[in-house]
């Protein structure tokens, strides 16, 4: 049996990233209990003092065991952290070295959607592929340069270190290490329970391109509002240098440090956004949205929304579409 710490955050943290995992494994021992075999999970929490509120006090939860006491453990699940999350971070630095410690004497850690943030932070995924939510993922970039940011992904795994995407792609996350730790059978059942999608790979299609101008840079901004603003348009990384009276060479770089992106795949990004709007909001055919964002070539349009979204343009308005009542998919 293994046994399993739930970490109780300091500070406000999303409290289904600690209720969902507790529920799900120990759904796992039921369902285990019922075919008559023992269970595979001890969940416990673990906290730095007994109880702990949050949303104001909406929910209180008691940990199990404290952070003081000795005993080792097999699973470490790191839970999302809520608002700021760099003083996050500071807040919950006693639990750092702990992890560090438990990993070092054989435990896995998992991190839940922002809950990489902590995890990062013990150092322990320097080099490694690390998914978060994809709203947290510039700044995450910014403080964790030495990890491997993979926003796309919903689930890494890499030496006993795992993590998961935004939001409840937790719970797939989850499911991954039943059917590590216990069997396929067993997660598809838990799967089919709490209805979890458990196929899905990639979040790319949830992300919303917002253009990143969380910076100082005035002329680079000036750019990315031009290229906001003439969508329909060629763009050429020589025509945006001459606005901001850059050369090219000096340009590309000064954007690519602004951004976080080259200059193409911010355009690129930039146009897939409006298509994916387009889709979501109008009537128009793939043909219309491909012209009105700057594509002639249905083949190479198709190629790259698929690339960046993943999935096609007529997938994704069937999904996403506002003039679809949600009820028609049924």
């Amino acid at each position: 049996m293994k046994h399993v710490s739930i970490l109780v955050p300091v500070g406000e943290a999303v409290v289904g990233s600690i209720e969902g995992p507790h529920k799900v494994l120990c759904q796992v021992n039921d369902l285990l209990a019922s075919m008559g075999q023992p269970p595979a999970f001890e969940v416990e929490l673990v906290g730095l003092t007994r109880h702990k509120a949050f949303n104001r006090g909406l929910f209180t939860l008691r940990a199990d065991r404290l952070l003081d006491e000795e005993f080792r453990t097999d699973l470490i699940l790191v839970p999302a952290p809520h608002g700021d999350l760099a003083e996050a971070v500071a807040l919950n630095q006693e639990f750092l070295p702990w992890i560090v410690r438990q990993h070092r004497a054989g435990a896995e850690v998992a991190s839940l959607c922002l809950g990489a943030f902590i995890l990062a932070a013990t150092g322990l995924m320097d080099g490694k592929k690390c998914a978060t939510h994809w709203l947290g993922a510039p700044q995450f970039a910014a403080m964790y340069p030495r990890v491997h940011l993979v926003p796309e992904q919903v689930i890494t795994d890499e030496q006993g270190l795992y993590s998961s995407g935004g939001a409840y792609s937790y719970l797939n996350l989850v499911l991954y290490l039943i059917e590590k730790h216990v069997s396929r059978d067993v997660a598809v059942c838990c799967a089919k329970v709490f209805q979890i999608d458990i196929g899905r790979q990639s979040q790319s299609p949830f992300v919303i391109f917002q253009g990143q101008k969380g910076h100082d840079d005035e002329p680079i901004k000036k750019a990315q509002e031009f290229i906001e603003k003439n969508l329909a348009g060629k763009i050429t990384i020589d025509d945006l240098a001459a606005l901001c009276c850059l050369s090219r060479r000096n340009f590309e770089r000064r954007f690519r440090k602004a951004t976080g992106n080259a200059v193409a795949e911010y355009v690129q990004r930039v146009k897939i956004e409006a298509a994916k709007m387009s889709l979501e909001s109008s009537q128009d055919n793939v043909s219309e949205v491909m012209y009105s964002v700057g594509y002639t070539d249905t083949k190479a349009f198709r190629t790259l929304f698929k690339r960046i979204t993943g999935v096609s343009p007529v997938a994704y308005r069937d999904r996403y579409s506002r003039k679809r009542p949600l009820a028609a998919a049924a």
